[in-house]
């Protein structure tokens, strides 16, 4: 099961770090999938900063950094997987 969450407004190669804005509250440990145009992927949520502070929980309207998998894109949406 799926909801989404947010979707990305920035990618920083150097970093594999996307940005996500977010519309729902995310935390550290939780699942997540990037779907776009060129991306479908799910991963575990390792790592969340916002501004380079360290944070364990964000809430609906935080911009987030998180170290992601393989490249993402601009307006990727992300969607919270939820374990049946």
């Amino acid at each position: 099961m799926e909801k989404e969450i947010g979707k990305i407004t920035h990618y920083y190669n150097h970093l594999e770090v996307g940005i996500i804005k977010l519309a729902a509250p995310l935390a550290v440990g939780e699942r997540i999938r990037i779907k776009g145009a060129h991306d479908d992927f799910t991963q575990a949520v390792e790592s969340m900063q916002i501004e380079k502070d360290k944070i364990a929980k964000a809430e609906a309207g935080d911009e987030v950094g998180i170290k992601v998998a393989q490249k993402v894109h601009e307006n990727d949406k992300v969607y919270k997987v939820k374990e049946q």
